[in-house]
């Protein structure tokens, strides 16, 4: 049994050790907590659980998500103000990465309710807690942005501008993330933006080389925007994501030109027009990048477009 001044120092020591975690999501991240530290505000948290006559699990278990909703309003949220394009994303990655250290600790000063109280009240644990309170006030309002900005990162190395590699990688990592917490599939929901926006770049650029250079100009336009793709994929892209990339590109820049790659050449080669065309759907229906005996883009658009001799490069 606790008596009122030992309940009131002991909320005051603990007071002390979630200001000290704040520090962390506000950019410090040298702060440490020694064993003793630990030790007294794990004792802190336990014997006020113990205290169950004066309701303390409710008031730790509230205080524990008060903590998490003042540090996310006073340091997370102010962070985004006036940031945009790449240092968006870097004070998402870097905010998330400071905010997930803090709730480490908090979670182990709490451990007593973790264990014992917060599974019967809210079905989860404070580590579900403290992502769902990221997600909710955080990750959820701003996902659009996050996603224009990669978008636009991705478009601008397109056009030959150097961007951060390193941020789009990371930032996907937390979309992903932030799918195992919630179970909203953000990086899915990224792909398919990302995915329609190569479509249609594509698109326009396969109309653009067609009517303004030569079929060998515009094959070895294909052959250097694969073997770009592929790198790009390879740099931040998860696995999964190249193959879905590559299949976009090839169908914007071989599969759906063909026709028109074809009436190109008619003046030229008139009389191997109709079996060319037969051939290359044969061939587009039968292979794919990187698969059977061709090991490389320029091998495979090659043997696509030129095995016969139907259709020459030059």
């Amino acid at each position: 049994m606790l008596e009122p001044e030992e309940e009131r120092v002991m909320k005051m020591v603990l007071e002390e050790g979630i200001m000290k975690t704040k520090m962390i999501v506000e950019g410090n991240q040298e702060v440490k907590f020694t064993t003793e530290e630990y030790q007294r505000l794990h004792q802190c948290v336990f014997d006020l659980h113990s205290a169950s006559y004066r309701n303390n699990s409710h008031w730790l278990l509230e205080r524990f998500v008060k903590s998490l909703e003042e540090s996310i309003n006073s340091a997370v949220l102010p962070s985004f103000v006036d940031k945009h394009d790449a240092l968006l994303l870097r004070e998402l990655i870097l905010m998330w990465s400071n905010y997930k250290l803090m709730t480490k600790w908090l979670c182990k000063f709490f451990e007593s309710i973790d264990r014992h109280f917060v599974p019967k009240i809210c079905y989860c644990s404070l580590t579900d807690i403290s992502n769902n309170s990221f997600h909710d006030l955080v990750f959820k309002d701003f996902y659009v942005k996050f996603q224009d900005v990669a978008l636009s990162l991705i478009n601008q190395e397109r056009m030959g501008l150097h961007i951060d590699c390193s941020s789009l990688k990371n930032v996907f990592l937390v979309f992903m993330e932030m799918h195992k917490h919630t179970g909203i599939t953000y990086y899915e929901g990224f792909e398919s933006a990302m995915l329609e926006q190569t479509s249609n770049y594509y698109c326009q650029m396969a109309q653009q080389w067609l009517s303004n250079g030569s079929p060998a100009d515009y094959v070895q336009k294909v052959y250097w925007c694969l073997e770009q793709e592929a790198e790009r994929a390879g740099r931040y892209f998860p696995s999964g994501t190249q193959p879905k990339l590559l299949k976009v590109v090839k169908q914007q820049l071989v599969y759906d030109i063909l026709d028109k790659l074809v009436e190109k050449q008619r003046p030229e080669n008139c009389s191997f027009v109709t079996d060319f065309y037969q051939e290359m759907l044969s061939k587009c229906a039968n292979m794919t990048l990187q698969e059977g005996s061709y090991c490389t883009t320029e091998e495979w658009l090659s043997a696509l477009l030129t095995s016969s001799s139907v259709f020459p490069l030059s």
